[in-house]
């Protein structure tokens, strides 16, 4: 199948072949002719399958020919990075077909918030935000989405994850009873399909490739004591000087700049990304890593879903997720495309049990490997399927 034989407009198949796309991807031609029947969808793909694209070119070829300025579409999205990167892809496939698009997130300034304003106001096309931002100027009451035709929730497991279902509940109520409800999401647990029965009608569905790694992904495992980690990460960072695109993986914030200054010190030069940075610096950060100025980039989750980037070499778990779906998603920053790439997972004894759910969930064995001899013997393999911690909790519990 080809982007023709979707009954897209013309303008359309001209920005998409302009901006490189030769194919559908399966998410993109099961969804795109349901989207464009009117029917709502609950649709489940993994983060690097093109789900952008599968509701974004069905929304922009029922916006060709639209004469008001009214708001047809809201898009809604857990980061400001997400945000910005899908309102950049509007702008890209529209740029034959007459529609307008703002980002609504968090952390601009006065200027920022009056050109939001003006949009929801007098009208854009396509409105692409996130809850908090978005709520606070609903509440002001300004806000018009009563000509509303499509809403959009995107990585919607990462928004019930953050915290935002009070949020998403509140920004429903404001929008128009008849409208179509697209929801797309890396996972399918309860919570989503309850949320689903809730502001979805007669749905259709669609499942594809849940939880699995890509298939040109080589996975490692090195058993390390933490005070192996910098050395062993130096060690790879020196054996791979081919690569140009890294990211390496911590699970808090307060570890990104420890984790920089151990690597400059060791003559890598690294940038840190978490929400600690103001958000010109964080866009400033993404555009070098994007255009390769920027070879190592150290990151916290906030970078493992929905963010494109493309050609990463080298994926690092400098510490193992706490969430065995996080490991597919930050894994699967590497190998897109069809393209081959490399995960590294450091991991302690505390942390061996999260490896096992890891494996339970993509249904293999990742190979396991000691440092190399001048760093020292890591910890020895201990399958363990249960959280050490929490037994001990349980432990104390019985006893009391």
């Amino acid at each position: 199948m080809n982007f023709k034989d979707l009954n897209l407009d013309n303008q359309l198949l001209e920005a998409i072949s302009y901006m490189g796309f030769e194919k559908p991807t399966p998410i993109q031609s099961q969804a795109i002719p349901i989207i464009l029947d009117n029917h709502d969808l609950i649709a489940c793909a993994q983060t690097g399958t093109g789900k952008t694209g599968a509701f974004v070119l069905p929304i922009l070829n029922k916006l060709v020919g639209k004469k008001d300025s009214s708001v047809n579409t809201l898009i809604l999205v857990p980061t400001r990075e997400l945000a910005i990167q899908i309102e950049q892809q509007i702008q890209g496939l529209s740029y034959f077909v007459s529609v307008g698009s703002i980002a609504v997130y968090g952390g601009g300034g006065g200027k920022d918030w009056d050109k939001e304003k003006d949009a929801l106001v007098n009208g854009r096309d396509i409105i692409v935000a996130t809850p908090g931002k978005l709520l606070s100027h609903l509440k002001l009451g300004y806000v018009d989405f009563s000509q509303l035709k499509h809403f959009v929730l995107d990585e919607a497991d990462r928004m019930l994850d953050m915290g935002f279902i009070d949020d998403l509940k509140k920004i429903i109520s404001f929008l128009p009873k008849v409208h179509q409800t697209l929801l797309f999401s890396a996972t399918m647990p309860k919570s989503i399909l309850d949320l689903a029965k809730n502001i979805l009608k007669n749905p259709k569905e669609i499942k594809l490739s849940i939880s699995k790694t890509a298939e040109g992904v080589e996975q490692k495992i090195y058993l390390t004591y933490d005070n192996q980690k910098i050395p062993l990460l130096s060690y790879l960072l020196k054996g791979r000087k081919e690569y140009d695109s890294i990211i390496i993986f911590t699970s808090t914030k307060s570890k990104v700049s420890e984790i920089v200054r151990s690597l400059t010190r060791s003559g890598f030069k690294s940038y840190g990304i978490s929400s600690n940075l103001k958000q010109e610096d964080r866009e400033e950060v993404l555009r070098s890593f994007r255009s390769k100025r920027i070879r190592i980039l150290v990151a916290t989750d906030v970078m493992s879903r929905g963010i494109d980037v493309k050609d990463i070499n080298m994926v690092v778990n400098y510490d193992v997720p706490n969430d065995a779906e996080d490991y597919v998603h930050r894994v699967g920053r590497t190998a897109r495309a069809n393209t081959k790439g490399e995960a590294c997972t450091l991991v302690n004894q505390k942390d061996m049990f999260k490896v096992n759910k890891i494996e339970k969930l993509i249904k293999m064995n990742i190979t396991k490997n000691q440092p190399p001899k001048d760093i020292g013997e890591g910890p020895k393999w201990v399958k363990k399927l249960i959280n050490p911690r929490r037994k001990k909790t349980n432990f104390y519990r019985k006893r009391k």
